[in-house]
Formats: C-alpha cells, sequence, structure tokens
C-alpha cells in the first residue's frame, strides 16, 4: 500500500529579475509561511516530506513547515531527490537568444524596457522556448528532452509511492509531499490527465507560486483532486500576494 495523497506544491517566488534566481523573494518567504500557517490551523495530516535540490524547493520547505510544525515542535526532516528539480531554463533561454548569456543581459534588458514591459517582453520569448521545448520543435541533444525530463519526473514519483513497505523510510498510507517546481508539476499532470504536448505549456504558465496541486493514489493509479489550490492566500485581504513567476 502506497500513500493516499500526493501533495505537489509549487516553490514560492524566486527572485526573478535577480543575478541569483534560485533564491527565495521576501515575498516568495511570506507565501511559503502562509501556506504552513493554513496547514496548521486546517490540521492538515503531515506524512512524509521530499524536495527538489535547488535552493528554492529547500527554502519553501523550510519556511511551509517551520509554520505548521508550531508550538514547538521539531520540523520534520525532508529528503531531496533530483527527481523533483526544474529543467534547465537557462539553458533553453540561450538558445535562442544568445545575447543574454554576459552575466546582468537580462536584469539590464528588463531594466531598459520598463520593468513591467521587459517582464512582459521575457515572458514572450520564453514562453515560446518552453513551447517549442516540449512539443518537440527544439530538441538539444547535449540536454535534457521535455520527455526524458517528464520521464525523470514521473519515475521518481512512482518510486517514492512504491515505498510503502518502508525501504526509504516510509510507511503504508502515508501521505506524500513534494516541495518542487512548475516544470515537475506539470509533467505529472501531464501523464496522469494523459495530455497532448500542444496543451501543456498553457498548465505551465497557471501554476502559481506557493500552490498545492493534490493527487489521490488507489491501486497505484492517480487521480486529480486539486489543481493550483491557493486557499491559504485567498481572501485575505492582502494584495500581491498571488504571483506566478
Amino acid at each position: 500500500m502506497g500513500p493516499r495523497t500526493v501533495h505537489l506544491i509549487r516553490h514560492g517566488q524566486a527572485s526573478f529579475g535577480a543575478r541569483d534566481y534560485d533564491r527565495l523573494s521576501d515575498l516568495g518567504t511570506v507565501q511559503s509561511e502562509m501556506l504552513g500557517d493554513w496547514l496548521h490551523a486546517t490540521s492538515a495530516v503531515p506524512g512524509r516530506f521530499l524536495s527538489g535540490r535547488l535552493l528554492r524547493h529547500r527554502q519553501t520547505a523550510a519556511a511551509c513547515l517551520g509554520r505548521w510544525m508550531q508550538n514547538g515542535a521539531e520540523a520534520p526532516a525532508v529528503i531531496e531527490d533530483g527527481a523533483f528539480d526544474e529543467y534547465d531554463h537557462r539553458r533553453l533561454l540561450l538558445r535562442r537568444y544568445p545575447e543574454f548569456a554576459p552575466p546582468g543581459s537580462l536584469e539590464r534588458f528588463i531594466a531598459d524596457a520598463g520593468d513591467k514591459g521587459g517582464r512582459r517582453a521575457f515572458q514572450d520569448m520564453f514562453s515560446r522556448c518552453v513551447a517549442d521545448w516540449i512539443e518537440g520543435r527544439d530538441q538539444d541533444s547535449a540536454g535534457e528532452s521535455w520527455t526524458a525530463f517528464r520521464e525523470r519526473c514521473v519515475a521518481g514519483l512512482a518510486r517514492w509511492m512504491d515505498d510503502g513497505d518502508g525501504a526509504n523510510g516510509g510507511s503504508a498510507g502515508e501521505d506524500l509531499w513534494i516541495f518542487t517546481s512548475g516544470g515537475p508539476i506539470c509533467a505529472v499532470l501531464q501523464h496522469v490527465l494523459d495530455l497532448p504536448p500542444s496543451r501543456v505549456p498553457d498548465l505551465c504558465w497557471a501554476v502559481r507560486n506557493a500552490s498545492v496541486t493534490r493527487l489521490s493514489v488507489r491501486d497505484g493509479r492517480l487521480t486529480l483532486l486539486e489543481f493550483n489550490s491557493i486557499a491559504h492566500l485567498a481572501g485575505t485581504g492582502r494584495a500581491g500576494l498571488v504571483t506566478y513567476r
């Protein structure tokens, strides 16, 4: 018997436009803490905690669990697994736009176009890169194809779902909580929902920071229960909490 429910949590807002993207912004930390507060308030049942190996994954897990396990309770251990790492977005971008290779060039591009205009222009360019990669129009033999990426994510999840016998510290019926990025979440959903590649890019751009996607597990099969939930952010009356990048 494997886990009952798989919870896929996208990291809080990272530092887009900064030299080091792979770090939560101040807002990203707040989003992650609010998720932990909400889970504590709703008496969500802890299970086994996993994350990708990127800093933003680990920071999201630490901020969330630190608030979830309140009243002095020790935060549980989080197991890192590279199966849930994000794809190399920088490699995808530079294959088509090598002018962004020099340090600081992307930041200057955004600043020169005006913050909002620069971000929109970048999103348009990056969206084309990702769509071409997912739909097979741009295959980099030296990098990871979308198919390989999806198989890596799905195989990693299957490995942990099968660990009901305690081989990796698991126990039967224990939920999985996985702190990861939008790419692995969409890769798993493509597999679960049997989506054609052309439908995946729009799914990718819909996943919000610190959102929760839930999958039920029955007889080894995954079924989507909830996609992209931000119940912990919605209705708070605080502007600017909902972000996508």
